[in-house]
């Protein structure tokens, strides 16, 4: 029995400047770690065949039937610098299904092979990064946060080369689409109308069908990507390498390379490695969305009947992105402080806390799950001023109705902490799963109580810390 997946490839419909076609390069023993069984489900994929049958469609030595290989090329800033060639350098897309919801999803390889676009890569992934990608992309999609999936985790059989021989391992991603601002980018640069306006045509019907215009969808996607780097703030995430070529157009989180969730807090907090100068630091994450969004909009003049009124209306457009993340920020750590209704003064009680936190080191997760109750004072050396802090919350939270339910939900007691990710990568290279199996479990439900597992939400010890997250590739 094989695999039935309901292929409708609308991408590979796209004019042949937009890809590449091939196929995944063969691995020698692929071998099945793990399967999404819950999203399989949600795609409508049944009747789910044996491991060896799972292993040998999700390493890409058989494809299934309907499935039209291919690599995508877009554009990118890298880091504030431009390359006008990226694209797909070890990824394939097999195909696009729509779920029983209707909703339709890219289902691709990752660490497949080369490409065209490999740029003198191996088009190989280590397990380690796959995954890291796993865990973390399934616990983004518990906290209730836009992300990319993971269907399937195998292993190759192979070693590849990277600061020593590791074991290779092919993910894969489940996406709205893998359309990133770079796509746009990459036409631009080539001053290609023509692509331009088809790619427009194919996001506005595939993501944004209530859209009209070029404005119209510069709007909806600063909606999304507003609302969706304030919620990575309100649960302390750092993306990482928020490039542009890493700014999807449907408004998910893509490409979990250095990303990181902070321990102590301190806005400041920067873990990838090759961020040398901070620029994807916590605090500036705002700032680079408006910075990314930008180039998009850029993107999108070519488009418009008249160019200069548009270059006009869409630069008031991205000086209103910082509000706009400001505002979603604010209501989402409302939230976090149980307070339903809005007040001038919620700001400063806000910024007030995150100070009082970032000077004490106070652990950004379990001081934000433990306020209202003693444990949140003990993650403070200076507790008095913890205390006259709290004494202002209460008197602004009082008459809130269901504030400790509302914190509840706003306030998770499990995040992938960095130093676990650590644990379950060195146990599975041992050959050991139990710990990635652990975490899955726990992180689909981040916030609930789970006593049975309450190691997890201890930070790191002395020892145990994570100074630094790679890219993976």
């Amino acid at each position: 029995m094989t695999l039935a997946i309901p292929f409708d490839n609308s991408y590979a419909r796209m004019p042949a400047g937009f890809y590449t076609r091939l196929a995944p390069t063969p691995v020698r023993a692929p071998r099945l770690l793990a399967f999404n069984t819950a999203l399989a489900t949600e795609l409508g994929l049944t009747d789910i065949p044996d491991p060896a049958t799972l292993a040998a469609i999700f390493s890409g030595n058989t494809l299934p039937e309907g499935a039209t290989p291919l690599a995508q090329v877009y554009a990118g800033h890298q880091f504030g610098g431009f390359s006008p060639q990226l694209g797909d350098g070890r990824a394939i897309l097999l195909g696009e299904v729509t779920a029983p919801d209707g909703t339709r999803r890219d289902i691709q390889l990752k660490g497949s092979g080369p490409t065209p676009y490999s740029r003198m890569g191996d088009g190989r992934a280590w397990l380690g990064p796959v995954l890291r990608e796993y865990v973390v992309s399934e616990a983004m999609h518990g906290l209730g946060i836009p992300t990319t999936r993971a269907l399937a985790a195998v292993a190759t059989g192979e070693e590849i080369a990277r600061e020593a021989m590791l074991p290779g391992a092919i993910l894969t991603r489940v996406a709205a689409s893998h359309i990133r601002v770079g796509t746009f980018q990459y036409f631009f640069a080539r001053r290609d109308a023509g692509a331009l306006r088809d790619l427009f045509d194919h996001v506005r019907a595939r993501h944004y069908p209530d859209t009209d215009t070029p404005e119209d969808l510069l709007e909806a996607v600063i909606a999304r990507q507003a609302r969706l780097v304030a919620q990575w703030m309100s649960v302390g995430f750092i993306h990482g390498v928020m490039n542009t070529d890493n700014t999807t157009v449907s408004g998910e989180t893509i490409d979990y390379g250095p990303c990181a969730f902070m321990d102590q807090y301190h806005p400041a907090t920067v873990y990838s490695s090759i961020d040398r100068q901070g620029r994807y630091a916590f605090q500036n994450q705002p700032g680079i969305i408006t910075w990314n969004l930008a180039q998009f909009a850029s993107c999108l003049v070519p488009l418009m009947p008249d160019q200069d009124a548009a270059v006009a209306r869409f630069t008031e457009m991205i000086h209103a992105v910082p509000d706009r993340v400001s505002a979603e920020w604010l209501d989402l750590y409302r939230a976090k402080l149980g307070l339903a209704s809005r007040r001038e003064e919620d700001e400063r009680l806000i910024t007030d806390l995150l100070a009082l936190m970032a000077n004490d080191g106070a652990d950004f997760t379990n001081t934000f799950r433990a306020l209202g109750t003693p444990a949140a004072r003990d993650q403070f050396t200076d507790r008095a001023a913890f205390d006259a802090w709290a004494e202002r919350w209460l008197a602004r939270s009082e008459g809130e109705a269901d504030r400790s339910g509302r914190m509840s939900r706003a306030n998770p007691a499990f995040i992938p902490r960095n130093h676990r990710i650590e644990q379950m990568i060195e146990a599975a290279v041992a050959g050991d799963m139990a710990p990635f199996e652990r975490l899955m479990q726990v992180l689909a439900r981040p916030y609930e109580d789970q006593p049975e597992t309450e190691d997890l939400t201890r930070p790191p010890l002395p020892g145990e810390e994570v100074q630094a997250t790679f890219c993976g590739t």
